[in-house]
């Protein structure tokens, strides 16, 4: 298994650890629960060094970006980020990631899935015909996510940047707990506000910026947190997660991301999407809420109230917050309406639950 510059940190601190997408990570320290409440209430940190981060520069890079890409990255000015997703050349998707314009059509990062890191890698390669310089820092870059209400402030004092107004899905860079180049981004797949923090592995830096967070929110009560915790807090707020709500044979509307389809421009699929826009989507990816005791999971099936298969569930787990059991899955589109009864097949026993807006909490 591959490791991070932290996983001795987690192992000493007496994490439970997994593989995941090859590397060897934290699922949780003190208890998902206690982890998950830590972040919804005040600031815990978590090692996502795993992801991948690939460098496109020159002067098409935006081109490139754009003709792989369903969202609108020409909006991007430097210091903005975005989510976006690469769909596939059938309507499906390659991988959903995040797109950092770093600097205005000529240079951009793009965050992709740790389990789909040389996937998305031949994919962009493959495509880049206009000889775009394409860098893989995946390897020599640690990122760090401080999530929760508070974790802004902890972190203030360690940054001469201001990062308690540091708007939504934008970034900063500069010198962080005595570090240089230090992207710091308001950004988070918790929903419960925070930062991600980007640097280079070199020297002690890794050591460095780990001390200073933890330091500087002790008092607070910071803690490090698990992917178990990430996994229950980004459900519930109705977050995919690439490899389980979507895939290569889910597109982008089906999976509720029209938000980030936008056709005018021309990029992979975009034919495909404008008939299914048009048309409509004959599946549809819903949230959804036990009525009785049991916990939906990944592949469970979807049955209406006479018993035929109506989809498939794709997320699910017992609420934290809401004391509930909560899931995601799709279902024949005609199913996917606010209050609808469904039923989850759990061990041979059908189970009651009914759709709800997403997000869940």
């Amino acid at each position: 298994m591959k490791t991070t510059p932290f996983t001795e940190k987690h192992i000493a601190l007496g994490a439970k650890m997994a593989e995941f997408a090859g590397y060897n990570m934290p699922i949780s320290y003190s208890g998902i629960n206690d982890e998950h409440a830590t972040v919804r209430n005040n600031a815990g940190v978590f090692d996502v060094s795993h992801m991948g981060e690939f460098i496109l520069k020159g002067n098409d890079a935006l081109e490139l970006v754009q003709r792989l890409t369903s969202n609108d990255a020409a909006k991007l000015t430097a210091g903005q980020a975005q989510y976006n997703c690469l769909p596939n050349n059938k309507g499906g998707i390659v991988d959903d990631l995040l797109v950092y314009c770093m600097e205005e059509n000529k240079v951009y990062m793009l965050v992709v899935n740790a389990g789909n890191i040389d996937k998305d890698w031949k994919w962009i390669s493959d495509h880049n015909d206009r000889e775009v310089e394409m860098n893989n820092i995946s390897d020599k870059t640690c990122l760090l996510a401080i999530q929760g209400p508070n974790a802004s402030r902890i972190l203030q004092s360690l940054t001469d940047k201001d990062i308690l107004n540091l708007k939504y899905y934008t970034f900063v860079r500069g010198t962080f707990a005595g570090v240089d180049n230090v992207l710091i981004s308001a950004t988070g797949y918790t929903g419960a506000g925070g930062v991600e923090i980007y640097f280079e592995d070199k020297g002690e830096d890794a050591e460095k910026i780990w001390q200073a967070i933890f330091a500087a929110g002790a008092a607070q009560g910071i803690k490090p947190i698990g992917l178990g915790a990430r996994d229950t807090l980004r459900l519930e707020m109705g977050f995919c997660l690439y490899g389980n709500d979507i895939d290569d044979t889910t597109s982008p509307l089906e999976a509720g991301l029209g938000w980030i389809t936008k056709f005018t421009k021309d990029f992979t699929s975009k034919d495909i999407f404008e008939k299914q826009k048009a048309k409509g989507v004959s599946k549809k990816l819903v949230g959804f809420e036990m009525l009785e005791k049991g916990i939906a999971r990944h592949d469970y099936v979807i049955k209406n109230f006479e018993g035929s298969i109506i989809g498939n569930v794709t997320s699910g787990t017992q609420s934290p917050s809401l004391g509930k059991a909560i899931g995601m899955g799709y279902v024949d589109s005609k199913y996917a309406v606010i209050g609808k009864e469904i039923y989850i097949s759990i061990r041979n026993t059908l189970l009651k639950a009914k759709v709800v807006k997403i997000p869940f909490a």
